[in-house]
């Protein structure tokens, strides 16, 4: 599902116009779509009290049609709540002209708030930044126990980054024009938008193409396409490819164990584990599926050893799960990106080995998956975690903007994977996958979508979403506090049967 900038909405707005469109009509047509929805939440009770908190600008405008045409059609009970006085567009004052006679038009919150029905609002849109004043705040924070819709996105919400202003409007239900807004997918604004509603305002399509600007999309089954592919009845195991997996120590066997079964599990056709001895004796009983090299270790660790491994062999590398940092994992991972001919997939520790030599991946042989969570990724850009916890989108894009032929998977609810010209959001997941392991796991299936012959960026999409998808049925299956990312595994072949 595409999604968009609010840059980009507004690039769209404007060539609507062009095409014989105008704002105008979008407005009323964005009104009407607003008072259907409002209608069917009042399941044909005209008698239900209404109020629309307005703003200054074209959201008002939305809000000033959806009242009038409700008063039309018999709804008796309707207020318009001005928070920010006399609308100030051209189109929010011709719509707020067509209003006065029919409906009550008020600045007294204190007054019709608090028995609401319904409330609606629209307030600020898509170019809010910043925080809200005090006195919008605590409109929005009256007592009700109102069904709350937003116009667009909900006042205080930042569409562009994601972040939310103290006292912004928290919404039961966002109805949203065109195209879902980028920052409506991260989080903290996710949960302000609850439920959200995207309807078509009658933008022609030639206006919607923006050839030149990067393409956003929000992961859904559309978008992985040919995921799985076909299992003809002549495949055999090179057929579903080989994946190396280098990764564990003697103090980290799970994470060795994880990265393994999640390639398998996700249909890799061989799967080899280079790794410690002592993580090979609890690997192979565990997952006697895959195949093994032993590395030489040092303390435990794995021991800078090229001759042992042989990269021409794979059709991807997965790199960094519970390997540690140590002076001879770096040097290791350094070879690897250096070396291998194909997909890298750098995971954890492999990321905490290159973060102080970044520039590495100027000097990479093949594509690079980077999958950092954001402490990695706070490391990798050598900045805070707040800076990249406020700025997730932007961090994202200034990253592989500079690093060509990567392909960064920031983790976190909402999981970002973008190169140099995509971007996508991943919409599942739970907070239960909060656990030591699960990004090991994510790791291995992304190595095995990459080794069953998928690009990074398609094979990051789909693994994250598979990975998400799984830990959601997990969730439904074990509760969030319960699940282990062992279950995450057992519920793949369930999760399989979904998007097949």
């Amino acid at each position: 599902m595409r999604i968009v900038t609010p840059a980009q909405m507004r690039i769209i707005e404007e060539k609507s116009e062009e095409y014989g469109v105008p704002k105008s009509k979008l407005m009323v047509t964005a009104g009407y779509k607003l008072a259907r929805l409002i209608d069917y939440h009042c399941r044909g009770n005209q008698n239900k009290k209404i109020v629309f908190i307005a703003g200054a600008g074209n959201n008002a405008g939305d809000c000033f049609v959806s009242a009038e045409l409700l008063a039309e059609i018999g709804y008796k009970n309707i207020s318009v709540l001005m928070v920010c006085g006399m609308p100030k567009t051209e189109l929010a004052k011709d719509m707020y002209n067509d209003i006065k006679e029919c409906v009550n038009v008020t600045n007294d919150y204190k007054k019709c708030l608090p028995d609401a029905d319904i409330i609606i609002d629209g307030v600020f849109g898509t170019g809010f930044r910043g925080e809200l004043n005090k006195s919008i705040a605590d409109i929005f924070r009256v007592n009700t126990k109102a069904y709350r819709i937003a116009v667009d996105v909900p006042s205080g919400v930042n569409s562009l980054k994601g972040t939310v202003s103290d006292g912004a409007f928290k919404a039961d239900e966002t109805l949203t024009f065109g195209f879902i807004k980028i920052g409506m997918t991260q989080y903290p604004a996710r949960d302000y938008c609850g439920t959200i509603r995207v309807v078509d305002i009658g933008i022609p399509e030639k206006a919607e193409r923006l050839p030149r600007a990067r393409k956003y999309a929000l992961i859904d089954r559309k978008e992985l396409k040919n995921f799985p592919p076909e299992r003809k009845s002549t495949a055999h195991k090179g057929t579903f490819g080989k994946v190396l997996i280098i990764a564990g120590s003697n103090t980290m066997r799970g994470a060795a164990y994880f990265a393994v079964s999640g390639a398998l599990r996700s249909g890799a056709g061989l799967v080899q584990l280079a790794t410690t001895g002592k993580c090979i004796h609890t690997v192979s009983v565990l997952a006697p599926e895959a195949t093994f090299i032993e590395v030489p270790d040092n303390v435990g660790y794995m021991h800078y050893s090229p001759d042992v491994i042989d990269l021409k062999k794979y059709d991807a590398v997965v790199i960094g799960c519970g390997m540690g940092l140590t002076s001879e994992t770096v040097k290791l991972t350094k070879y690897v990106v250096e070396n291998s001919e194909v997909p890298v997939i750098i995971d954890a520790d492999g990321i905490n080995c290159i973060a102080s030599d970044i520039d590495i991946l100027l000097r990479r042989r093949s594509d690079i998956i980077l999958t950092p969570h954001v402490g990695e990724m706070a490391r990798l850009m050598k900045i805070t975690v707040k800076d990249v916890s406020d700025n997730r989108l932007r961090t994202v894009e200034k990253f592989v903007s500079k690093y060509k032929g990567v392909t960064l998977v920031l983790k976190g609810a909402g999981t970002i994977i973008a190169d140099r010209g995509r971007m996508a959001i991943n919409p599942t997941g739970n907070a239960g996958m909060s656990r030591g392991g699960s990004g090991d796991i994510l790791a291995g299936i992304i190595g095995s979508v990459v080794g069953q012959g998928y690009k990074a960026f398609e094979a990051s999409c789909a693994g994250v979403y598979l990975h998400g998808l799984a830990g959601d049925i997990t969730a439904r299956k074990y509760t969030q506090e319960a699940m282990l990312p062992r279950d995450i595994l057992n519920c793949l072949s369930e999760t399989f049967r979904r998007i097949k």
